[in-house]
């Protein structure tokens, strides 16, 4: 609640720079899509990065978030992003793999073992390098914020084994590396836009999805899918993205700015992620769903080793890197 209070605060200073207060008129106007609500960690990552960038600049950089998908869904405002028609945009990477198949191997599964070894490749060498193969897609990346570990969740039964996932139809972000992991576990893949899930379960259209603790909760799954099986089969980043086209109209000395504002609002974004995920938890555990952790990881790493063999071609010195990290 203080966030959000902040966030009107600042939004009402802002608006002051567009209606003759007297003060200069922004030179930079940039609108920041999210598909989460305005509370959410990563809506309130591109909040922070807004508010450092007008206080830096004195409003002569002004940054509009718009979230809960107003600019439309993570496919689409990728889109608009290479267009120019958005100027930053946070989305999961997995969506990006579809332009950008490099990224694929932060999709791969169970090849990160955990927050600790995920946060050593992102902000080292390895996630610096990816950032910059982007702009040949037409985007800029920025960084990387947290989304946590994907996991299985379901109506039907606890999973602690691949063959309890056989004859579920499991939800899936339209990417199709995480159809291929679901099929490999002997479940079958279901692409469906994320606002549908719930009435999804509700109807029995699928039995179950994969998400992050978070988006369990706080979109009211648990309602209708109580057992919530940590798999961690993936630990896909989410990722900062400028336009190309509008960053190669901006100066040096802003860009800097713009990118430290990013690098700024990491932490700051990991912090709340970290608080959300544990007031998740909490809730889910009130609630009386099943949280299955008793799990033996290494029959569902040998199923999903079909995947590397599709989505790891040409990606093999990557995965060797990520690998050596966790050391």
């Amino acid at each position: 609640m203080q966030r959000i209070i902040v966030y009107m605060l600042f939004i009402f200073t802002m608006a002051k720079y567009s209606f003759g207060s007297g003060q200069t008129e922004p030179e930079y106007v940039l609108k920041a899509a999210d598909d989460h609500e305005l509370s959410y960690p990563t809506t309130q990552g591109l909040v922070y990065m807004a508010e450092l960038l007008h206080r830096w600049t004195g409003g002569r950089i002004r940054v509009q978030v718009y979230p809960s998908a107003q600019l439309g869904s993570e496919k689409e405002t990728i889109r608009k992003t290479q267009q120019g028609l958005i100027d930053i945009n946070r989305v999961n990477v997995n969506p990006v793999t579809q332009i950008a198949p490099v990224l694929k191997v932060f999709s791969l599964p169970y090849i990160f073992v955990s927050e600790e070894h995920l946060h050593k490749v992102v902000d080292g060498p390895i996630g610096v390098k990816l950032l910059g193969e982007l702009t040949e897609y037409g985007l800029v990346g920025l960084g990387y914020y947290d989304s946590g570990q994907r996991s299985f969740y379901n109506s039907l039964r606890p999973v602690r084994s691949p063959e309890d996932l056989k004859g579920m139809r499991i939800r899936v972000q339209k990417a199709e590396i995480m159809g291929d992991i679901v099929s490999a576990l002997g479940a079958e893949p279901f692409p469906m836009a994320f606002e549908e899930v719930y009435t999804g379960l509700q109807t029995g259209a699928i039995h179950g999805a994969e998400n992050n603790f978070p988006s369990w909760i706080t979109k009211g799954h648990y309602e209708v899918a109580r057992y919530y099986t940590v798999d961690a089969h993936v630990r896909t980043p989410e990722i900062i993205l400028f336009s190309k086209k509008i960053w190669e109209e901006i100066n040096e000395t802003d860009r800097k700015l713009i990118l430290r504002a990013a690098a700024e609002s990491v932490p700051y974004q990991r912090k709340l992620w970290r608080e959300h995920v544990q007031q998740a938890i909490a809730k889910a555990e009130e609630a009386g769903t099943m949280i299955i952790r008793d799990i033996d990881l290494e029959p569902f790493r040998k199923a999903t080793s079909i995947v590397y063999e599709k989505h790891g071609k040409g990606l093999e010195d990557y995965i060797e890197s990520i690998r050596e990290a966790v050391q």
